[in-house]
């Protein structure tokens, strides 16, 4: 995980942010608010245009949370298709999506080294 912790690192002092939708626009990575019924949201590559998407009907800070995990996604495993590994394959995505929260929390927590506790986890929404 030291890997992603530098990945996240660079971000942030790159842009000298830990807003996700800002990392992403810098990236030239398009966000997309959409109804997507019980998901919470998930990235896609077409051709070179990377785009994540969020369910439109979660909260604003929900809402960041997943931006920051699949922008973990777009930056670890922007060539991997999780929904369609889910449905049709028999390959374990549980890695990924651990790499993925664990950048999310790390752009988003100040506090990930220390640990961060269970309250200010659910403050996001996150079920």
């Amino acid at each position: 995980m030291g890997d992603i912790t530098k990945t996240v690192s660079k971000l942030k002092s790159k842009f000298k942010s830990s807003d996700p939708f800002f990392i992403a626009n810098k990236l030239n990575i398009i966000t997309i608010h959409e109804d997507l019924g019980n998901t919470l949201g998930y990235y896609s590559k077409h051709f070179r245009t990377k785009f994540i998407h969020i369910n439109g009907k979660v909260s604003e800070k929900c809402g960041y949370f997943v931006c920051a995990h699949e922008l973990g996604h777009a930056l670890l495993h922007n060539e991997s298709n999780t929904p369609f590994l889910k449905r049709n394959t028999f390959f374990s995505t549980e890695k990924i999506e651990l790499e993925a929260n664990f950048s999310a929390m790390h752009l988003l927590f100040s506090s990930v080294q220390k640990g961060i506790t269970y309250c200010e986890f659910k403050e996001y929404g996150i079920p």
